[in-house]
């Protein structure tokens, strides 16, 4: 598959777009909801975008409902908007909705999150590659620990979302051969930080009060910092008795890691909506296709990568 890479950090985060051409346009925002601190931040850098390029931005919030999301594509469909935006809540059930839009003639995006629908329905992905995600994550876990055994608590995304299918199997593909490595308790947080700690306390419980617990791999950073709650009650020190990595690069992970009480984050950019605007309007221009994904970077970051000045640069970036 052919794609290509946009760089992330807090200097893109920041920049600004330029208005465009296609000032005007109608664009739909089927959004999963407000799970997440990260989630947020993409919704609001969304917003920013389309106001800056001089988009009319129609958003809907499905609450983490599949069919609250279909219900908007329709809506977006009938308004006859000229492209819609899709960070899809699962992977499966889109065929219907996307072959609609495209007999519409209504270019959909897929904003940080992959469907198991033919690429031909619609216009291009964007996103990061999410099993190596999980790769950077566990290759980061091997390396820390080293010939340590070390029994793994992994807090899942979603299920049925490509994130946690994704994130999962990359972290397990870093570790497979590790003998010394072991996932002894695996469950959804669904992402959310409320979930997290309270299977956190769960995983706690069950593993001798953590003290048989050497690491935590959360799906993404919302549920690390749920979880982070949970040790801290339990009377452990998280970053120290109990190794946390975890994906996104949210500002409360970066506090927490300047705080000594994270060890390590896989950034996610959430602006996602420049590149698929971007995509938009060469398409609009003169029906040039993109590339049916578009990657943004994955970083790692730790401890030693100034997690205080790096909590500065996002905090109001709208997480």
């Amino acid at each position: 598959m052919k794609f290509t890479t946009f760089l992330s950090g807090a200097a893109i985060l920041a920049a600004s777009a330029t208005a465009s051409f296609a000032e005007g346009e109608v664009v739909g925002f089927a959004q999963i909801g407000s799970e997440s601190g990260w989630r947020a931040a993409e919704t609001t850098l969304t917003r920013n975008q389309a106001e800056e390029r001089g988009y009319q931005l129609q958003f809907s919030d499905a609450q983490q409902r599949q069919e609250n999301q279909i219900a908007a594509i329709r809506s977006f469909i009938a308004q006859g908007v000229d492209a819609i935006l899709l960070a899809p809540v699962v992977a499966t059930g889109w065929d219907s909705v996307l072959e609609e839009a495209q007999e519409a003639e209504i270019p959909v995006v897929l904003l940080d999150r992959q469907v198991d629908s033919a690429d031909e329905l619609y216009l291009t992905a964007v996103g990061s590659n999410l099993v190596h995600e999980g790769e950077v994550a566990g290759e980061w876990l091997v390396g820390e620990v080293g010939d340590r055994d070390c029994r793994i608590v992994e807090l899942q995304g979603t299920t049925g979302s490509s994130p946690a299918i994704d994130r999962k199997t990359g972290f397990e593909n870093a570790i497979q051969g590790h003998d010394n490595l072991e996932i002894v308790r695996s469950q959804t947080g669904d992402f959310t930080r409320a979930q997290g700690k309270e299977v956190m306390e769960s995983f706690l419980q069950a593993e001798n009060g953590g003290a048989d617990i050497c690491a935590l791999y959360a799906h993404n950073d919302d549920m690390a910092v749920g979880a982070i709650q949970a040790i801290k009650e339990a009377g452990l020190a998280p970053g120290e008795d109990i190794l946390i990595v975890s994906i996104d690069g949210v500002p409360d992970i970066f506090q927490a890691m300047a705080d000594g009480e994270a060890n390590a984050t896989v950034e996610l950019t959430p602006n996602m909506a420049g590149p698929a605007f971007d995509a938009l309007e060469a398409y609009w221009a003169d029906g040039t296709a993109p590339e049916k994904f578009i990657q943004t970077e994955s970083k790692l970051y730790t401890q030693v990568d100034d997690p205080a000045g790096e909590y500065e640069a996002r905090k109001d970036l709208g997480y």
